[in-house]
């Protein structure tokens, strides 16, 4: 999870559609504005290029019983099936941090060991903390169906297939500290509009002494 510029106004059709009966709150302009705002990736499991895009809302609406939080703007985000079909578990009811208006650099870490995916707070823990860095964690460990279980393992293949280009990248860079295509393309991997941004950004940030060159580009 990174963080993520919202644009606004809201799209028009939101105001439109709160005052029918049976509104909706992803109409074309919505759609349209949350796969560009969020770069077509979600913001909970950070995949990239998504076949089974969700309109989430960050707090739920609970089939209309908060029409507020149906279509409000800031409450919606661009999520995949699994992280939108975990999230719903009461547990995650009262909401995970919103990374429209934080950034989650400043309070997770994100690694992956030996296939293990950790999220971990630091500085103070607080509720909304703790709710986060939990459903981060199931999206790439829950396996209590057979479809989670291969959703949840896809998504773990595809961080590490995208961790490995990272290390390849980084030993490149190590080998020859000159090389601008090394460093054109770590450039290119540690943007926050990369897919799982976070766990690449906070590896280079934890390897600081090693790669002091590539510190500008993951600051916070």
């Amino acid at each position: 999870m990174v963080k993520i510029e919202r644009s606004f106004p809201a799209p028009e059709s939101l105001a439109k559609e709160s005052q029918k009966a049976s509104g909706r709150y992803d109409c074309p302009d919505v759609i349209e504005r949350l796969q560009k705002d969020f770069h077509n990736k979600c913001y909970i499991c950070e995949m990239k290029e998504l076949q089974d895009p969700n309109v989430e809302h960050l707090l739920p609406h609970k089939n209309g019983k908060y029409p507020q939080r149906k279509y409000s703007w800031e409450n919606l985000f661009w999520a995949c099936g699994h992280c939108n079909g975990i999230k719903k578990h009461s547990k995650y009811d009262e909401g995970i941090l919103d990374c429209c208006k934080f950034d989650p650099e400043e309070s997770l870490c994100f690694s992956l060991e030996e296939d293990e995916v950790s999220v971990t707070i630091t500085g103070s823990e607080n509720e909304i903390l703790k709710r986060t860095a939990m459903l981060i964690k199931e999206t790439f460990s829950l396996k209590n169906t057979g479809m989670r279980t291969y959703t949840s393992s896809e998504r773990s293949r595809l961080l590490q297939k995208e961790m490995n280009l990272l290390y390849r990248q980084l030993e490149e860079m190590h080998k020859n500290p000159q090389s601008q295509a090394a460093e054109r393309i770590l450039r290119s991997l540690l943007r926050r509009e990369s897919a799982f941004a976070a766990f690449k950004r906070c590896y280079v940030r934890e390897h600081a002494a090693k790669y002091p060159q590539l510190q500008q580009y993951v600051a916070l």
